[in-house]
Formats: C-alpha cells, structure tokens, sequence
C-alpha cells in the first residue's frame, strides 16, 4: 500500500515536468535581448518570452516583434515587409509597394536602398535601432519557418514587464 502510494507521487511529478518541458519546447520559452538593435522598444539584456506556438493559430503581422534565426543565433527583430510586397528606402522613409508608411518604431535614421522584392513565403525584418541593426538589408528576407515565434512580452527587468508593441 505504501509503495503505491510513493509511485503516484513520483508518478505526479514527472507529468508535472513532461508538460514544462513540453510547453518550453513547443509553446513558450524566455529570451534574452542581445544588444541594441531594438532599442528604443527593447533594452539590451531584456528578458522576453517568445511565443512559438502563436503563429500556427494567426499569421504573422506587420510590425511584430519577431524571432529568427540566423546563423545558429537568435536575432529579434520587427517585420516591416510581407511576402510579395516590394520594400525600399528613399532618404531615410520606407516605402512598400511604393507607398511611404508610418514608420513610428524606428529610432534612428534608415540608410536608403533600392527595391527588394520579397518572396512569397518570406518576411522583411529590421532592427528598430536602424543603424546599428543587422537584419534583412544585410542577410536577406527570412522564410517562414526561419521565424521562431513572437515576442512581445517583457518579464524582466520588473520596471519594463508587460507587453511590447
């Protein structure tokens, strides 16, 4: 009777860390922010939690913050181009489908460049601290899958917890 009862004990705590593990694999895990690419949104050295589980439920927006992947590392950026709109810069305003936007997340001054068709299934991403960003204008669109999550909550430091647009 006893050691049954110690087996369902057991038993209790490791489904208890399956399904953590399970949600940190497949639905959400924190990140940290490297550098100061995003600043004036994010701060190096934020904590966020990316949502890697959102995008299989809605589709990816224009300026989410997002995750990708290059190179092995995580970079998080904002997308600004959708798949098969065409993005450029002129004098330091961003037009697509040459139609200038409100760019209202930049924190500095865009460097121009010519027109990038974006393919079908990939994103044009960009640091909100453009000049010190290194993103779609160095290594390209990024394809859907290359896009880990969305992250747009910040959990530390405590003075900046909460949502990030």
């Amino acid at each position: 009777m006893k050691t049954w009862k110690i087996i369902k004990e057991i038993l209790s705590y490791v489904v208890i860390l399956l399904v953590v593990i399970f949600i940190k694999m497949y639905v959400v895990s924190p990140i940290k922010v490297n550098g100061n690419s995003m600043f004036n949104t994010l701060y190096d050295k934020d904590i966020m939690i990316l949502n890697e589980f959102i995008y299989r439920f809605s589709d990816i927006k224009r300026y989410d913050i997002v995750v990708v992947e290059e190179d092995g590392e995580l970079l998080i950026k904002r997308v600004i181009g959708l798949p098969g709109e065409t993005i450029k810069c002129i004098n330091g305003e961003i037009y697509i489908n040459d139609k200038k936007i409100n760019d209202k997340y930049a924190y500095s001054v865009t460097n121009d460049f010519g027109e990038i068709t974006i393919e079908e299934d990939e994103y044009f991403v960009m640091g909100d601290n453009r000049e010190v960003s290194l993103d779609s204008r160095v290594y390209g669109s990024y394809q859907e899958d290359d896009i880990r999550g969305r992250a747009s909550f910040t959990i530390y430091p405590f003075g900046r917890f909460g949502v990030k647009k």
